[in-house]
């Protein structure tokens, strides 16, 4: 019986080293890539090792938009990071908020139609943003937020999925808390306030995680929502970078920006992997 679980130990410990190979080996040659000159990349074979021209392709990219002679139509990335993160940290912080107070609103109050409106909520989780994304680019070009960090934001802080998963956590507490808290005078706000938001932090930093990963990411509605370089994200301009047909790419300038992008969700799931898995896994409360 001992045999057997060390053999099925390093098994599965040398079947997820394989994995994280499999998976980190693309981003490795990304990193080659950005290291080396383009007739490193252009001329075979190509490099498995680091070149020697990381800070000259880095600093380029991230202050430059790319090398001298080299017209890629865009911004420099640092301004394109700046734009995916306020875009991120607003998506993120907005659905947060808006989703804890419906879900204490669906959980806590008693008002005709309650269940109802609850369940059109979980319905547009059926629905794709290509359906709604017509309807959705025009609302914000009537109201002026093309672009705009306003325009960037504003229509995607909605989310039935954290409204959910918050209003599922909130029916776990006991109602002798919320008893006691109304015996000791506290209004629903600051039941609200005082309890509900430090016992959900868990939860909380865990969709602050998904969320941020998810609006760093978005590429639709910004391509839409932007017709100027000034506000456009770092995804657009990894886009725009790679050459289509007889076009001419800077691939270490392509290379460093991917690699450029990575470093803000990495950072936030890095620094809060911790409260993250604890806020997946955690169940008592």
């Amino acid at each position: 019986m001992i045999e057997k679980k060390k053999s099925g130990y390093w098994l599965s410990h040398l079947g997820l080293c394989l994995g994280v190979l499999f998976i980190f080996f693309p981003v490795w040659l990304a990193f080659v890539g950005s290291t080396v000159t383009q007739d490193d990349i252009l001329q075979p074979p190509y490099p498995v090792l680091p070149g020697p021209h990381f800070f000259e392709n880095y600093s380029s990219a991230l202050f430059q938009g790319g090398p001298d002679g080299y017209d890629t139509g865009q911004i420099s990335v640092l301004k394109m990071l700046i734009n995916s993160t306020i875009m991120a940290l607003g998506i993120t912080i907005g659905k947060i908020i808006i989703s804890l107070l419906s879900a204490f609103a669906f959980v806590y109050f008693r008002f005709p139609g309650r269940k109802t409106f609850f369940w059109i909520i979980f319905l547009t989780l059926m629905l794709p943003i290509e359906v709604r994304i017509v309807p959705t680019y025009q609302v914000a070009a009537n109201l002026g937020l093309l672009n705009s960090y306003t325009g960037l934001i504003f229509p995607l802080i909605a989310s039935a999925t954290a409204t959910f998963l918050f209003r599922q956590f909130f029916l776990t507490i006991p109602s002798e808390m919320v008893e006691a808290a109304r015996i000791d005078g506290a209004t629903p706000m600051q039941f609200f306030k005082d309890i509900l938001i430090p016992i959900s932090k868990t939860n909380i930093a865990a969709l602050f995680v998904i969320l941020f990963v998810y609006g760093f990411n978005q590429y639709l509605w910004p391509l839409l929502i932007t017709t100027t370089p000034d506000m456009q994200t770092i995804v657009m301009g990894i886009k725009f970078m790679i050459p289509t047909g007889d076009d001419y790419g800077h691939w270490p300038t392509i290379f460093s920006t991917a690699m450029l992008a990575m470093l803000p969700p990495v950072i936030i799931v890095i620094s809060m992997q911790k409260f993250f898995v604890k806020g997946l896994l955690e169940s008592d409360k």
